[in-house]
């Protein structure tokens, strides 16, 4: 990765642990020249980053979606609110002017398109990746409705990664693991896994003889 872009993405706000995001990166640059890579969950940029180098590398795109209005864990009186992304004309959460910031920082406003949207909602009107990262919400309704809604949009021999996927339920909340077990059961196959983040591959359909 940009070593440049390396050391930008540590420090962008976010949870992505850098080797984790290194390993996002290597993922994404293994398929970022079959299609488009889209993630889900924008937050501040951070693991766009990550992924917006590996797409800039392959002259490829990378959609992220976001409604940035935050999930529920990131709501006042929760574990992970920041009050200083609180929008203080609404009194919402809003990360939009910050992910914005990011990519200009790093310069990868021409590589990364933000979708400011519901996440299943963009994926109705949506056809295919060569690369789709879960990192949405991390409740039980989110988590999976994300799955539902893009997990087929996967490419054959594109891949799927899925963030803070736990086996221990004492490391974290059960959803991404849950996720990550509903993705083996439907025919993905297990590709890398880097901390906490798990990448699969779907399988390429073979024509019968």
């Amino acid at each position: 990765m940009n070593p440049e872009l390396a050391a930008l993405a540590r420090q962008v706000k976010g949870f992505m642990p850098h080797d984790e995001g290194l390993a996002l990166h290597r993922a994404a640059a293994e398929v970022a020249s079959l299609g488009p890579l889209v993630e889900i969950g924008s937050y501040c940029g951070k693991s766009a980053v990550y992924l917006g180098a590996a797409a800039a590398a392959a002259d490829g795109v990378l959609f992220t979606i976001d409604h940035h209005r935050g999930s529920e864990e990131m709501q006042a009186g929760w574990e992970h609110h920041d009050p200083v992304l609180v929008d203080a004309s609404t009194g919402r959460m809003d990360s939009l002017p910050v992910l914005r910031q990011t990519l200009i920082d790093a310069g990868l406003e021409n590589t990364v398109v933000a979708i400011v949207g519901d996440s299943v909602t963009v994926a109705a009107h949506w056809s295919s990746a060569a690369l789709v990262f879960i990192d949405g919400g991390h409740g039980q309704v989110p988590a999976h409705a994300d799955y539902e809604a893009w997990s087929p949009k996967v490419m054959p021999g594109g891949l799927l990664a899925i963030h803070d996927v736990f086996p221990d339920p004492a490391d974290g909340g059960r959803p991404p693991y849950e996720v990550w077990l509903r993705a083996l059961d439907d025919g993905f196959i297990e590709h890398g896994a880097h901390g906490s983040l798990r990448v699969l591959r779907k399988p390429v359909s073979r024509s019968a003889s």
